[in-house]
């Protein structure tokens, strides 16, 4: 009788912790199966389509059969060269699409592989937590070492760099920093970009900046580029996304914009580990770089009624929440009592109302719980008050 293989997962996998959002999913299945009336605040997936002439752009260019064999591994000129007029609409930023501009699979796609690039076994990178969890996951496939900066109300979600040690920042080769945040929504000004600029050229580090909710902004108050501050293009790159923007989460398209170098090395990760982003998909995020803003503005005004109705009704009811000038979440402290998992788990219970541990970005998250913006005003309200009863 033949053997089974014993199929034993590699030391990266075992290290690996559950994927947040994952067990987040096998959560809010196993509520839907019991025939909960789920109002589901958990992930930043958005409930508002797609526009429709991104949509249009997409059936128009599928029927291309130009699109049918393998795309460009950096991307269609023509899609680089839409995110290089994006940059200097919308920030002045000036880019070459040919060298600085790479396409990617979502941003996600291209934070999992820049350690690959530039991490050997044992170069640290530096982490923000609570944070987005493939930073963390990233630098383990790559044989990296994270060090944590946690990100706490008092320095406004800011990093402090001071109190990086000195044999950490010898061994650190990349640091990761994210605004508008996710999951705080924190924002981040020119002082601190400029302070990160001065802090990478001193010590060589590479300036990874994941700007993927840059444009989901309230009260008119628009998010600054990293790349926006002179010597920004030495020392780093930007990720950014077409999910959040343009509600395309499941079309997976973003970019990395930046340093010629960083690109290069990212490219080459890029090349032999996948084949590109289907040229039609492309095709349509010319299209939403394109998108006239007044369509924008309504998306955002819609997440600003939200905003409104959960930041109030969460403040009524007596919870400490952050106002949000960014993003499509809102980052509140979990009644005494509880943990970070025990509060999710009530809600989810007393309430059927699922939100995100905070504890799930990492250990300085810890009794906070993130709310998404992904339902209506009217199942928000309903939130509110069955959150109420619930505490």
């Amino acid at each position: 009788m033949s053997k089974k293989v014993s199929a034993e997962l590699a030391d990266r996998v075992k290290k690996l912790p559950p994927y947040l959002f994952a067990a987040i999913d096998e959560m809010k299945q196993d509520a839907l199966k019991k025939g909960v009336d789920l109002i589901d605040l958990s992930i930043g997936d958005p409930d508002i389509p797609t526009p429709k002439h991104i949509v249009q752009r997409m059936k128009k260019a599928v029927e291309n059969p130009e699109h049918h064999r393998y795309p460009s591994y950096a991307g269609m000129l023509s899609f680089r060269q839409a995110v290089a007029d994006w940059y200097k609409k919308r920030f002045n930023v000036k880019l070459d699409p040919k060298t600085e501009v790479v396409s990617l699979i979502g941003s996600k796609e291209g934070i999992g592989h820049i350690p690959l690039a530039f991490i050997n076994p044992g170069d640290v990178v530096l982490v923000p937590s609570p944070g987005y969890p493939v930073y963390p996951v990233a630098t383990l496939f790559a044989g990296g070492k994270s060090h944590i900066m946690p990100l706490i109300e008092k320095n406004k979600y800011l990093p402090d760099l001071k109190a990086i040690p000195k044999d950490v920042l010898k061994k650190a080769k990349l640091i990761f920093i994210n605004y508008p945040n996710n999951p705080t929504s924190a924002c981040a000004g020119r002082g601190f970009y400029k302070e990160v600029i001065d802090f990478a050229a001193k010590h060589n580090i590479i300036v990874c900046h994941d700007a993927a909710y840059s444009e989901i902004y309230y009260d008119g108050k628009k998010p600054l580029s990293f790349l926006q501050l002179p010597g920004a293009k030495e020392v780093g790159i930007e990720f950014h996304s077409l999910s959040k923007t343009y509600n395309m989460t499941g079309w997976r398209i973003g970019f990395a914009a930046g340093n010629a170098k960083i690109i290069a090395g990212l490219g080459k990760i890029k090349s032999n580990l996948d084949s590109g982003i289907f040229q039609a998909v492309q095709e349509a995020g010319i299209e939403a770089l394109n998108t006239d803003d007044t369509v924008l503005k309504k998306i955002r005004d819609t997440f600003q009624q939200r905003r409104d109705v959960l930041y109030n009704g969460l403040k009524k009811i007596g919870m400490e929440v952050q106002k949000p000038q960014a993003t499509f979440y809102l980052w509140a402290k979990v009644p005494k009592g509880f943990t970070s998992s025990e509060f999710v788990a009530h809600l989810l219970n007393d309430a059927g109302v699922l939100g995100t541990p905070g504890n799930g970005f990492g250990a300085p998250g810890e009794g906070y719980i993130r709310f998404a913006l992904t339902a209506s005003v009217k199942r928000i309200k309903e939130a509110v008050e069955r959150i109420k009863k619930a505490i």
